[in-house]
């Protein structure tokens, strides 16, 4: 899943597009390089980001949608009902919601979903992150949402623990840890898992030294890898030609990742 921002605030900059027509070309590059799907989001959901507003995000979002739908598959990462709708309309066949609140418009547009873990919300997820068991908590969150999309008509479902989003460096690599226990949960459900670590912060707090945002992509990359070797059948990456290669050194020609 390759990455396309249509802001001007997303915390990786060579993510972001400051036009449709600048969205658009990442969008057809992503899809030249071979990404299986394009997210396309029109706000940015990193901490303490700042909301905008219905109208703007459509600006934002609609006509790239439109454009890149006509090239390949496309998601809408969205919190909006709104903004949901109109991609879909627009050609998006995912949504892809960083919220957990849009699963029965989901169900209604009979379109895929990824439902997401996040405690708190953008402005608040970081300040003091608690769990009392974080796998087993997150896994019965995704139990429950996974239980429910069964009476929903979701064409695909994904699991998502939502690696950053309300966690610690702690959680966030035992989350990693457990990669397979995920897995097999949404295996029980006929769903895939999704795992998005790329350019995440607690990826610069691995070494000696913290590292910054452009310094990320070898562990971008390795955790990508340990997450498609351990049952994640997504993962969403800005750095789409590396995530490309990789799945190709790990996947089998019928399909099986590689142990």
């Amino acid at each position: 899943m390759g990455i396309v921002n249509v802001t001007p605030d997303s915390f990786f900059p060579d993510s972001r597009s400051s036009s449709v027509a600048e969205a658009v070309a990442r969008g057809r590059t992503l899809f030249d390089v071979g990404c299986d799907i394009v997210d396309v989001g029109g706000e940015s959901t990193r901490p303490r980001a700042t909301a905008v507003s219905v109208d703007e995000e459509l600006t934002r979002v609609v006509p790239v949608v439109e454009a890149l739908s006509a090239l390949g598959p496309v998601s809408v990462d969205t919190q909006k009902e709104e903004v949901a709708r109109a991609a879909v309309a627009a050609g998006a066949c995912v949504v892809n919601d960083v919220s957990c609140t849009l699963l029965n418009v989901a169900g209604e547009l009979g379109v895929g979903y990824v439902a997401m873990h996040r405690q708190g919300d953008s402005r608040t997820m970081q300040d003091n992150p608690t769990y009392d068991d974080v796998v087993g908590e997150i896994e019965a969150f995704l139990d429950g949402v996974a239980a429910r999309a069964r009476t929903a008509t979701i064409r695909q479902l994904w699991l998502d623990p939502g690696i950053g989003f309300g966690k610690t460096l702690e959680h966030n690599l035992t989350l990693l840890a457990h990669t397979d226990r995920f897995a097999a949960l949404a295996q029980r459900y006929g769903a895939g898992l999704l795992i998005g670590t790329s350019r995440k912060q607690f990826l610069s707090r691995l070494g000696v030294q913290e590292l910054g945002v452009e310094e990320r992509l070898e562990g971008s990359i390795a955790s990508a890898a340990w997450a498609m070797l351990q049952g994640a059948t997504m993962v969403r990456v800005h750095d789409a030609e590396a995530a490309v290669q990789l799945r190709e050194l790990l996947v089998c020609p019928a399909g099986e990742v590689v142990a």
